[in-house]
């Protein structure tokens, strides 16, 4: 019921100046909404099968992820120059830090030992990192512009450059090496969709058209609540006292938590590589979708695109890249592990709010 009750909701708030109990009553809504869209995306990845599967959950955070960037930028004034890139670094450092460690940390607690494919996750690795330094560090040293921003040419060239690594990643994800991101057994054996004897029986087709259709209508819900509230967020934001940037760390937040949720799921059934693959496939959805379509969006959205991280930023971004190595290489992780990224997550968190 959380799709058509989110469009109903939509239809009555819409362009209208709302007191803060039904701002409030609007947010539980979008959360319903959100959540639904996710649920519904599942039972839709669960009639494809991983690892297709995981992709498909990958992209519909991904829209949403768009849609609450755009909607307020369109709303927002030069404060939201840099949205896209504070959204997309909290996207990022939630799911490598966040997701990631959560996951290892439940399954090494659950089975002594959390163990996935090493190949396929490393391959997921190398493009994120590669998709963060060509996005979101190359922008704060190039020169044709003043600030931390792209030329046209060069925007064009990472856009494009974004799109052909995700679609490169898909294909062998999907196609090429599909075994290497399904999940493993403690012993290393691979388990495939036919072998999962605990796992529910996939959804008829008419069960997935009918969350297909409701995940379109929860997509437009979200999108659209997002715009209603966007004024309200960002003056909640500031009346905290915490910077403009950190609308950004509410947006990946928002957008993240079910996907945590499915990872934490994944982990408990010692599915980790499933866990990695929603982790990594989300990060670099986050940066391979959504900075090619703000790309195409600055024909109209007003204002410059700011890209580029600051100091702290990508030292962050660098000790991410060097522990998720340290951690992928082996294809076994103790909880150690898991909590180190976890640190690392609130280091995050703590310099988003007080930087």
């Amino acid at each position: 019921m959380a799709p058509p009750l989110a469009i109903v909701v939509l239809a009555a708030s819409w362009g209208r100046d709302l007191p803060a109990p039904l701002l409030v009553v609007i947010a539980v809504v979008l959360g319903a909404a959100v959540l639904s869209a996710v649920h519904h995306a599942e039972v839709v990845a669960h009639r494809v099968g991983e690892p297709l599967g995981s992709l498909l959950l990958a992209v519909a955070v991904t829209v949403i992820e768009v849609g609450l960037i755009v909607t307020l930028v369109i709303s927002g004034g030069p404060g939201t120059a840099s949205l896209a890139r504070d959204t997309v670094f909290a996207a990022l450092m939630i799911t490598c830090n966040g997701i990631l460690g959560l996951s290892l940390l439940i399954g090494a607690v659950r089975y002594r030992l959390a163990v996935f494919n090493a190949e396929g996750t490393g391959a997921a690795l190398a493009t994120v990192a590669t998709l963060a330094v060509v996005c979101l560090v190359l922008p704060t040293f190039t020169t044709a512009r003043s600030g931390p921003e792209f030329s046209p040419t060069q925007l064009v060239f990472a856009a494009v450059a974004s799109v052909a690594l995700y679609a490169a990643f898909v294909s062998t994800q999907t196609v090429r090496h599909r075994d290497f991101f399904l999940p493993v057994t403690s012993e290393g054996k691979v388990i495939n969709d036919a072998d999962e004897d605990d796992h529910a029986d996939p959804p008829t087709t008419r069960a997935a058209v009918t969350s297909l259709v409701l995940l379109l209508v929860a997509l437009v819900a979200v999108v659209g609540l997002a715009k209603v509230l966007s004024p309200a967020i960002e003056e909640t934001v500031a009346s905290l006292g915490l910077p403009h940037s950190f609308v950004g760390v509410v947006i990946a937040l928002l957008v993240l938590l079910p996907e945590t949720l499915a990872a934490a799921n994944a982990a408990r059934r010692n599915r980790v590589q499933v866990s990695l693959n929603l982790a990594l496939g989300s990060a670099m959805a986050s940066i391979g979708l959504t900075i090619p379509a703000i790309a195409i969006a600055t024909i109209w959205l007003p204002g410059p695109l700011v890209l580029g991280l600051g100091a702290n930023q990508i030292v962050l971004l660098a000790i991410t890249v060097v522990v998720a190595t340290l951690t992928v290489v082996p294809g076994r992780a103790t909880r150690l592990q898991g909590l180190v990224h976890l640190i690392l997550l609130g280091a995050f968190l703590l310099l988003a709010a007080h930087p």
